[in-house]
């Protein structure tokens, strides 16, 4: 996880945001899944010393190995039980993979509270943050990555070449938002989901995560 966090550009260690999403287990040995939402949420003035370093070292100097932001942190109420983290803790279930085990971050490292408050420099950012997430695929033997929404995916899907749409998924509703997976040339998988934090996944009638089990288990067959 070090060596990760020494990728991290240091003209944004300064800045309200974070990186890592999940804990030193996650981030060694080999894994199939790689979680990347768009930015760290929350207000960038009232957590102006939530720093992307003090973060990090906060994540690297935890006693234990097993760690994740979906599942252990607080962000209202009790730990793992709000917003987007119930939905995404809901998915993991239905893989069949621990939060502690998948490696999850943000396209951009820093944080808003919502995207059009960095819409300026947001091109700028995501492309200093890619070599991050390029290392992290590369080095953990990643398969399949989990985008949030179409922000972030399209951004993913644009770095790693995946422009082959193979699989979608259909919300059984009125709304019918859809989530797709694209293939990129060297046989990643890319899954732009709807973004946990407007659709429901633990609702079977908006819940994407079939379409990662599938091409979890296919890659694991491959």
């Amino acid at each position: 996880m070090k060596e990760f966090a020494q990728l991290i550009p240091k003209e944004l260690h300064n800045l309200s945001g974070s990186v890592f999403y999940s804990g030193k287990k996650a981030f060694k040995g080999n894994k199939d899944l790689y979680i990347i939402g768009l930015n760290p949420g929350g207000s960038e003035i009232l957590k102006k010393e939530d720093t992307i370093l003090r973060h990090t070292q906060k994540t690297l100097n935890l006693e234990k190995d097993e760690w994740s932001e979906y599942k252990d942190e607080i962000w209202r109420g009790e730990a793992g039980k709000y917003g987007l983290q119930p939905r995404i803790l809901h998915l993991l279930e239905k893989v069949n993979l621990s939060p502690y085990e998948v490696p999850a971050s943000n396209v951009c490292f820093v944080r808003s509270t919502v995207e059009a408050k960095i819409a300026d420099k947001v091109d700028y950012f995501n492309n200093i943050c890619w070599n991050f997430h390029q290392n992290v695929i590369d080095k953990l033997g990643i398969k399949v990555i989990l985008c949030f929404g179409n922000t972030s995916g399209k951004f993913v899907c644009d770095k790693l070449n995946a422009n082959k749409l193979v699989d979608e998924y259909i919300e059984d509703n009125n709304r019918r938002w859809k989530s797709k997976v694209f293939k990129s040339n060297k046989g990643l998988y890319v899954v732009i989901a709807t973004h946990p934090s407007r659709a429901d996944w633990t609702n079977p009638k908006s819940d994407p995560s079939n379409l990662v089990v599938k091409y979890l288990n296919k890659v694991r067959l491959e």
